[in-house]
């Protein structure tokens, strides 16, 4: 791909990404075009329907997440790692459209290269998981499927109950259930 062409594409994801954070998914590519300072057919041209251009924000926003959490894995050596990561996960959701389930409720199968990109991001996920209980920083009868239960469940009560002046209070208060039991943390 030519210089010029790469960076129309990442002026179209990028106008993409905040487009779809902050309006949903109803802007129309002519307004993303626009709004990128590209015409209609260079958007086309990249993303020929508008699904594909969805789907392109979705991975690069799944292939970020699991970069985060593989950082978080590696610098990670006493469970320190794994709320800090959750509750950073919860605040970038918190101001989002979820463009996972837009895509799921839209009908949209998922590509190949997406699905694997899920997959990394949940092997990272559980990595950091295993590392925290390994450390006794979290319980351990939970698993990774429940901890993204228990996330998409923090997420809700943040939309649904917001605290401005105390932001992540109920994401907090939610994901206090990953700490171990009193007997189980390890002592100081």
């Amino acid at each position: 791909m030519r210089a010029d062409a790469r960076r129309n594409r990442e002026r179209i994801l990028e106008t993409a990404r905040e487009a779809f954070a902050t309006e949903g998914l109803t802007v129309s590519l002519d307004e993303i075009a626009r709004r990128a300072g590209v015409g209609p057919g260079t958007v086309h041209r990249h993303f020929p329907a508008k699904e594909a251009l969805i789907e392109a924000v979705l991975t690069e926003h799944l292939a970020s997440l699991t970069e985060q959490a593989r950082q978080a894995v590696q610098s990670d050596r006493d469970g320190s790692a794994f709320f800090p990561f959750l509750h950073s996960l919860i605040s970038e959701a918190h101001g989002k459209q979820d463009l996972a389930d837009a895509l799921a409720q839209a009908g949209v199968k998922l590509s190949e290269r997406t699905q694997e990109t899920a997959l990394d991001l949940r092997q990272a996920f559980a990595d950091l998981l295993v590392r925290a209980q390994d450390a006794g920083a979290v319980r351990t009868d939970v698993d990774a499927e429940d901890v993204q239960a228990i996330v998409l469940g923090a997420l809700t009560a943040e939309r649904h109950h917001p605290a401005p002046d105390r932001p992540g209070r109920m994401a907090a208060v939610v994901l206090d259930c990953l700490l171990p039991a009193r007997e189980e943390r390890p002592r100081d």
